[in-house]
């Protein structure tokens, strides 16, 4: 039996495509206009909540400053993105993935066992029993596959040109177009977040078996 489903990595590629794709050239459309407002509207620097460093050229897509290309691109994996982690989601619940691999019981909740994943990380302890991820790892995924990346495209179509008139409440359910542009800011860069400590967790525990098995499907003995 694989460790992880054909799905699952098929996904997870797809996925990771996406989402570079999309961050950098999220920057470039981040330099056209550096502030973040709260409500419906918002333009002078007096109103904003944040300016968003100018980000560099080796950071964005395309390597220079261009709106509409970087509207283009971003536009081009959006729609991928989207169908692909709801494709993800259905074969999640069909194939019990997020059952039986994802979802936490309120057992793991209490604070030792908390405590004792904590330490072992600490520790640079992966292994774990009684399941494929331990409680850390689940609640990571959880929130990623779960709050992260869904709201990252329901913010998306919210500031999308012209939804107003067909999603009008999901606009107003953000609080405002301009809230909906911080909340997609904020998600990103909170996947960003988890991209960084993700990989890092992968160098830690040997990047060649875990993205061998990532290509492969590896085992399931190996989990």
């Amino acid at each position: 039996m694989k460790r992880h489903s054909l799905s699952t990595r098929a996904w997870h590629w797809l996925n990771l495509l996406c989402i570079v794709v999309l961050f950098m050239s999220g920057l470039t459309i981040s330099n056209a206009h550096r502030l973040l407002y709260w409500g419906d509207w918002g333009f002078s620097r007096a109103h904003a909540w944040l300016e968003v460093p100018r980000f560099p050229d080796w950071m964005t897509i395309p390597g220079y400053y261009s709106l509409a290309v970087a509207r283009d691109w971003h536009i081009l994996m959006a729609w991928p993105f989207a169908i692909g982690l709801l494709l993800m989601w259905v074969a999640m619940l069909v194939n019990r993935h997020f059952k039986r691999d994802i979802a936490t019981s309120r057992k793991e909740w209490r604070w030792s066992n908390i405590r004792t994943d904590i330490v072992k990380h600490l520790k640079l302890n992966f292994d774990h029993t009684g399941g494929k991820y331990n409680f850390l790892q689940k609640l990571a995924y959880g929130l990623v596959l779960g709050i992260f990346l869904p709201m990252m495209v329901f913010t998306g179509m919210a500031i999308s040109p012209g939804i107003e008139p067909v999603l009008g409440w999901m606009v107003d359910l953000m609080g405002g177009r301009q809230s909906a542009r911080s909340l997609h800011f904020i998600f990103a860069f909170a996947i960003f977040g988890f991209f960084v400590v993700h990989l890092a967790l992968v160098i830690l525990a040997g990047p060649i078996h875990q993205i061998r098995d990532m290509i492969t499907g590896g085992r399931h003995d190996q989990a």
